[in-house]
């Protein structure tokens, strides 16, 4: 087996760090001995939680609260990361939410919503980090895409897909924008993965329909396969 790749000196900021992927993303960047800044918007127990995970098997944390569809308010995480731990090696733009419907019953502030996060707060975070990235001349983004923006689509995704395949577009034209100053920008693309907010969507799809939760998970399975 391959030595683990160490991050030793290494800083990490990984937003919507406190949930699911996320989550598992900062405890393994910690565990490779990053030192990592867990963002989160409302969950601020589960990020504490991370971040007293990470200390106490010896690593260095620390969480932050923005909103990063906020621009203002990126730039100010960026800058709590470089102030915490004295620079920003690896930026994982995790954050995002769906609103699982059709197109003419989806909502703008929906649309919006979705948008802002999935989408904008790549451009924010990236934005805000390439800076520093430029003057060190090193450092890594890698964004949170979905198989959900495959070519073919994926049944009752709309927006979700559609963000997702524009993070993939922003992903490309940042990394061939700055390649040449030692960043690097790659895009990963997650299937199902159980998570809260998973399960947290399937039971309220579940409620909605009058469905059992059973067939939801069933339906979703199906989906993806698509």
């Amino acid at each position: 087996m391959a030595e683990a790749l160490s991050l030793e000196n290494k800083v990490a900021l990984v937003t919507g760090g406190s949930r699911g992927i996320g989550r598992a993303v900062a405890l393994e960047l910690a565990t490779r001995g990053a030192a990592v800044v867990v963002n989160y918007n409302k969950s601020s127990e589960a990020a504490d939680e991370v971040v007293k995970k990470i200390q106490e098997a010896g690593g260095k944390a620390a969480a932050f609260q923005a909103d990063v569809s906020d621009f203002k308010q990126a730039e100010a995480l960026v800058k709590f990361t470089i102030e915490t731990f004295g620079d920003l090696t690896i930026l994982v733009n995790n954050a995002g939410i769906t609103r699982d419907t059709l197109i003419m019953m989806m909502s703008e502030a929906d649309w919006d919503a979705v948008i802002g996060t999935n989408l904008k707060s790549t451009f924010n975070c990236s934005k805000a980090a390439v800076k520093h990235m430029m003057r060190k001349r090193t450092g890594r983004i890698i964004n949170m895409a979905s198989v959900a923006s495959s070519i073919k689509g994926a049944p009752n995704r709309f927006i979700y897909g559609t963000t997702k395949a524009a993070v993939i577009g922003l992903t490309k034209a940042v990394a061939a924008d700055f390649i040449t100053q030692g960043i690097r920008c790659n895009a990963i693309c997650p299937g199902t993965v159980e998570s809260p907010s998973l399960r947290e969507r399937m039971a309220a799809q579940a409620a909605a329909s009058a469905q059992t939760l059973q067939a939801v998970e069933a339906a979703f399975v199906r989906s993806e396969e698509h």
